[in-house]
C-alpha cells in the first residue's frame, strides 16, 4: 500500500467526491484508509454508562484506497506515487508527474539470502 499515515489524501469517487484531509488510519488487511472528515456516519444511541445522554454520535468510518489519491506537495494536485532505492539503500517516494521526492519513507530492507 503506498498511502501512509499523515498524509494529505482527495477523494475521487463515491459521495464524498472532493474532499481532502488526512489520513488518520491504516488498515493494510483490509486495502482500506480513515480519513478525517471523510464517510462520516451517523449513529443513533440511547443513553448509557458511557453515553448518559445519548443521541446521534458520529463516527468517521474507513474508506476503500482505490476511492483516493495522495495530494502532491509540489503542486497540491492528485499524483499517483512511485519509490525509488537510492544508492545508500534508503527507499524514497517519488511523486509521478512532478517528480517530487518524499524522503520520510524508512530505509528499505535488505534481503540477506536464507541461510540454513
Amino acid at each position: 500500500m503506498k498511502l501512509q499515515l499523515k498524509d494529505k489524501v482527495i477523494v475521487i469517487s463515491g459521495r464524498d467526491r472532493g474532499k481532502t484531509g488526512q489520513i488518520v488510519a491504516v488498515l493494510p488487511k483490509h486495502n482500506q484508509v480513515v480519513v478525517e472528515g471523510v464517510n462520516v456516519a451517523k449513529r443513533h444511541t440511547k443513553p448509557n454508562a458511557k453515553q448518559p445522554k445519548g443521541g446521534i454520535i458520529e463516527t468517521v468510518k474507513p474508506i476503500d484506497v482505490s476511492k483516493v489519491m495522495v495530494v502532491d506537495p509540489a503542486t497540491g494536485r492528485p499524483a499517483r506515487v512511485g519509490y525509488k532505492v537510492g544508492k545508500n539503500g534508503s527507499k524514497e517516494r517519488v511523486f509521478k508527474v512532478s517528480k517530487f521526492v518524499n524522503k520520510k519513507t524508512k530505509p528499505a530492507k535488505k534481503d540477506e539470502g536464507s541461510s540454513k
